[in-house]
């Protein structure tokens, strides 16, 4: 049916339907004999047909999809039906001299309404009957947690567009909402009716709608609906509602990320990140997870160019092409170095010249590094020194370690080499015009090598997930919150601070275990068991942000600290950089280790020494 034919059903219909609420009136108010004056009555269906169809063409209700009808929709029937009964009435005294009773206007008007809004309603209730049919053959039933505006933009995009999911009902805790409807959905109960709402009505998907509910009330949903073989889901964040769009595909999994034991910290980046536009940024490791992810938020800032320098090709590659989808008119240079290869470091900063570097390269397995403490060593201090000392020489502007809360006392190799990695960049800052400055990090969550992916293999192969002591804990942050730290560090930096940030109550590993059991759709220990391993080599049941010696203090951003410790021994840290720079410089893991235990008097490393004895 053409567009054209289907207004022309639409219009004669109507006309109908407006004549037939008129007689029906006059008949309802006992005036038949009026019809009986054939021509008058004939000439007034033909002005009720002219002024409806006038009204009814102005108001739009011939270009509108009925099938999707809503309140929106109502309102424009209301408003031309209104009008058509207005001119009627004035029309009648006009040109009929009152011939009909003005008791016949108000009824008429009445079931217009009713006959008019019932013949596009019912475009609207066939599809809806469609739709619960094919709900009882192939879709799958889906619970929405939040009967509120969030929930309400949920559930109608599911209705309005072909998804296999078809929308039960709501949860939500108010008292005012239990048993009401909306969208023809009713409220069934509160979150904690969500298991046997699951068993009743066969729930498949359970969707949380409440983009205002913090990590405590997402955990709180996760434990209650982790006894029931539903698959959580959550919706976008705030702003989706706010500008009252919905699309289906960003409905995601809930991620351990939306668990964090506190809110995730926000830095307003376009307030703080100027010092990047214009200017030729670098970052090494910047094919790995945080290097990555920095290169993505300083793109935001159209720096004239953009460096990313690391030896891994296919990451760089990776990286380079996550770029090209974000920032396509960012310019951009791939650079393969291993920043142990103090030349070729050298030679890149003097063909790009870089005002900002972001120093990310680094080994950082706790274990591997703790029976490889030579690599440690050469990577990630003779690196950093490697890296500093070009930038230096270059006269780069700012310069930022990623550094590690390991550092702090450090037990491990890993550690120790981050904190010589510290006191060189100290050390430079001391003697150059480059303002060198760390940030020292907790565990970044679902970074490569981290816990989070470890477990979620475990997972998917069924189990065991392996901890390594029941009181482990860690403080743990999300790359994206890794990366806005480095870039608000650059703009604070003055040189020689080391930036923390307030990650509020560590996260017990174990806590962490059971959450990605539970999110997997699982049970902890009772479908995957959890093993204690014992814990490994240069591992702290937990880590410290900074010492007693670190003086911390707040800065511009409430949720960003800074630590200003005691002077560094200088001459250790300069008989260091003598030593690598001595003629014939070799090494090995035992001198690895005794160089590291010199500098850093507080490293505690015998049982690195004996594992490497033992090889």
């Amino acid at each position: 049916m053409t567009r054209q034919i289907r207004m022309l059903l639409l219009m004669a219909l109507d006309v109908l339907l407006v004549n037939a609420a008129t007689v029906s009136a006059v008949l309802l108010v006992s005036k038949a004999s009026l019809l009986s004056d054939q021509a008058r009555i004939g000439a007034f269906a033909l002005v009720t047909a002219a002024t409806s169809l006038s009204s009814f063409y102005f108001f739009g209700l011939y270009n509108r999809i009925w099938e999707y009808a809503g309140a929106k929709e109502l309102y424009a029937i209301i408003k031309a039906v209104t009008l058509t009964g207005f001119l009627q009435f004035c029309l009648n005294l006009i040109l009929f001299k009152a011939y009909l009773p003005g008791s016949v206007f108000l009824i008429s008007w009445l079931l217009m309404l009713f006959f008019v809004g019932g013949s596009r309603f019912c475009w609207r209730l066939m599809r809806d009957l469609d739709n619960f049919r094919l709900l009882r053959q192939r879709k799958k039933p889906v619970l929405i947690v939040g009967a509120g505006g969030a929930g309400a933009l949920v559930a109608r995009a599911i209705q309005e567009n072909e998804t296999d999911l078809a929308p039960v009902g709501f949860v939500d805790d108010s008292d005012l909402k239990q048993n009401m409807k909306m969208y023809g959905l009713p409220v069934l109960g509160k979150r904690e009716d969500i298991p046997a709402l699951v068993e009743r009505h066969a729930i498949e998907e359970i969707i949380i709608a409440i983009p205002s509910a913090s990590s405590r009330e997402l955990r709180e949903l996760v434990n209650i609906s982790s006894n029931t073989p539903a698959r959580l889901k959550i919706t976008p964040s705030v702003f989706s509602y706010i500008r009252g769009n919905i699309n289906l595909k960003q409905i995601r999994d809930v991620e351990v990320e939306d668990l964090l034991r506190r809110e995730p910290v926000r830095v307003n980046l376009q307030d703080i990140a100027g010092y990047l536009n214009g200017r030729v940024v670098l970052v090494t490791g910047a094919g790995g997870s945080v290097g990555s992810e920095l290169c993505i938020q300083a793109a935001s800032f159209r720096p004239r160019l953009l460096v990313l320098l690391g030896r891994g090709e296919n990451s760089l590659y990776e990286a380079s092409l996550a770029l090209e989808s974000r920032y396509p008119g960012v310019n951009r240079e791939i650079a393969i170095a291993d920043v142990r290869d103090r030349y070729r470091i050298e030679q890149i900063f003097s063909q790009y010249r870089p005002d900002v570097v972001f120093h990310a390269a680094a080994h950082k397995h706790v274990p591997l590094m703790e029976k490889n403490p030579y690599e440690a060593f050469v990577n990630n201090v003779i690196g950093t020194l490697n890296v500093a000392r070009a930038a230096k020489a270059v006269q780069t502007g700012v310069f930022i370690l990623i550094s590690t809360d390991k550092a702090v006392k450090p037990k491990s190799v890993m550690g120790a080499t981050k904190r010589a990695a510290e006191m060189i960049i100290q050390e430079f800052n001391r003697n150059s015009d480059t303002r060198y400055s760390a940030v020292r990090f907790g565990n970044v969550l679902g970074s490569r090598g981290s816990v989070v992916p470890l477990f979620k293999k475990q997972i998917a192969r069924g189990g065991p997930v392996t901890v390594t002591d029941p009181d482990m804990v860690r403080y743990f942050m999300t790359v994206s919150e890794a990366a806005q730290l480095v870039i608000q560090a650059g703009a604070l930096a003055k040189g020689g601070e080391i930036f923390l940030l307030d990650m509020g109550e560590p996260v017990r590993i174990v806590d962490l275990a059971r959450d990605l059991i539970k999110l997997s759709g699982f049970r902890p220990d009772l479908d995957i068991p959890i093993v204690y391993t014992g814990v490994r080599p240069g591992e702290k049941l937990f880590e410290e942000l900074f010492t007693e010696n670190e003086r911390v203090d707040k800065t511009a951003h409430e949720r960003i600290l800074v630590s200003r410790s005691e002077e560094t021994s200088s001459p250790a840290v300069k008989e260091l950089i003598e030593y690598v720079d001595s003629p014939g410089f070799s090494l090995n893991d035992f001198e690895a280790l005794e160089l590291l235990r010199n500098l850093i008097p507080e490293f505690g490393h015998a049982d690195s020494l004996t594992l490497v004895e033992g090889k």
